[in-house]
């Protein structure tokens, strides 16, 4: 009976803890995501299958030693002046070393492709740990977002709620009208129609994060560090312009076309294409094969004359004159790809190019309106303070508490917005500038 106590006694003391939400920030939301992501492990799994193509590459210029064996059964046997023409049975077998190549070097083009493949894999890897990351944290400012909006929508219903209450002393007492509790009435169901859509945009933006970070049971947010000023993204530049002496989109610019991961990705891109077309162009060239062959023969019956065993080595020229057009076709093909690659390359500058000057000015855009936003909602609320006052004294009617109160909400929540916005917009520069994935690094080393 005593250990059933005991047990019981832990037990209520364990269940609390396990049932206890857990708190996350953004940074854990980093590192949960990069562990569970299916997206990242498709991307990993494409580099280790570049590694292979390496291998491959590679066992192209190693010798291949093979072992062969051969049983031959005739119909019979022959014999002409007792000389034996034609044996019951042969027993053939053997080793062999070849190895065969191309006399321009395409297996060393080969090779050296498949080592720029792992570097563009690596970079496509990065490129989409940037990409994952991003999601991640739009998703957290979307949830925090969902969850500033859940609470102004409670604050307006306990607003309104006292309003109904005052308009509803006023007409008990004959100084309002009927049509002012209505009212009153009507805006405040309209405020818990509102709640009820905010909680349910919260559990949904917080399922949206579950499912894009790989979270598992019940869990809360942890706001970000930020003492609520909009100097963040002044630093921030400064970081990333470094020692550039030119104007700073310019200088963003700059930084983005030799940090983005897909740039890079798209330049190797373009040396693969270049060394394609010299592969292609190979198979013009002879082909050399060396070989080193150990035989033996037995044949049954056999004879003192034959030959049991030889060992011969032996070079081989080939030159094919005419293949059909496929040389030409395919140096065709090696081209065209290569032209696309610069293509590729040219038009990803430009969008990257736009991508950065409109990050640049919605950060920008995002910083300005944040002082002007806390002044609108600092006014609204001492607005709505003194009508509603007004409203209890009957120096205001029920329409002027109520317009006081919408600019109130649309005051709060777009406040509320701009400041997550503006954080958004930082890592969004980050993102354009290809320095988001080292920033969230460094950041998790210290």
């Amino acid at each position: 009976m005593k250990k059933v106590l005991l047990f019981i006694f832990f037990l209520s003391f364990l269940i609390p803890c396990s049932l206890h939400a857990q708190e996350l920030s953004l940074d854990d939301l980093y590192r949960l995501a990069l562990k569970k992501s299916e997206t990242i492990k498709i991307s990993e799994e494409n580099v280790y299958i570049a590694e292979k193509e390496k291998d491959r590459a590679l066992s192209t210029l190693i010798p291949r030693f093979s072992a062969f064996g051969y049983h031959t059964r005739y119909s019979e046997e022959k014999s002409v002046n007792a000389s034996l023409m034609q044996p019951e049975y042969t027993n053939e077998w053997g080793l062999r070393l070849d190895q065969s190549f191309s006399l321009s070097g395409r297996e060393l083009t080969a090779l050296r492709i498949a080592k720029q493949g792992i570097k563009q894999s690596l970079l496509e890897l990065n490129a989409a740990k940037e990409e994952y990351l991003f999601s991640v944290a739009s998703s957290y400012y979307n949830v925090l977002k969902s969850k500033k909006a859940l609470e102004i929508a409670r604050a307006n219903v306990q607003r309104l709620t006292k309003h109904r209450d005052a308009a509803r002393t006023r007409l008990e007492v004959g100084k309002a009208t009927k049509t002012a509790l209505l009212r009153a009435e009507a805006q405040l169901a309209g405020a818990q129609s509102e709640l009820i859509r905010a909680e349910n945009n919260l559990r949904l933006a917080k399922s949206v994060l579950a499912r894009t970070a790989g979270i598992s049971g019940e869990y809360d947010l942890r706001e970000p560090d930020s003492d609520g000023t909009t100097t963040v993204h002044e630093e921030e530049l400064k970081l990333l312009i470094g020692d550039c002496r030119m104007a700073v989109l310019d200088c963003l610019k700059e930084r983005a076309l030799s940090e983005r991961p897909e740039i890079k990705g798209l330049r190797i891109q373009r040396q693969i294409a270049e060394d394609r077309v010299r592969y292609a162009r190979g198979a013009y060239w002879p082909r050399l094969s060396i070989e080193g062959v150990y035989y033996r023969q037995e044949n049954e019956p056999s004879t003192s004359l034959e030959l049991k065993e030889r060992i011969y080595g032996a070079l081989k020229l080939e030159f094919p004159f005419f293949e059909g057009g496929l040389r030409v076709a395919e140096v065709a093909e090696a081209k065209a790809r290569l032209r696309q690659a610069e293509h590729s390359l040219s038009d990803l500058k430009q969008s990257i190019s736009v991508e950065v000057e409109n990050s640049y000015l919605n950060l920008l855009a995002e910083s300005a309106v944040i002082s002007r936003l806390k002044a609108e909602a600092a006014y609204a609320r001492d607005n709505y303070n003194a009508v509603s006052k007004q409203f209890l004294y009957g120096l205001a009617d029920s329409v002027a508490v109520m317009d006081a109160n919408t600019l109130l909400i649309t005051a709060e929540r777009q406040l509320a917005n701009a400041g997550y916005d503006y954080q958004l917009s930082i890592l969004r520069l980050r993102k354009a500038t290809g320095t988001l994935l080292k920033q969230i690094i460094s950041e998790n080393r210290e």
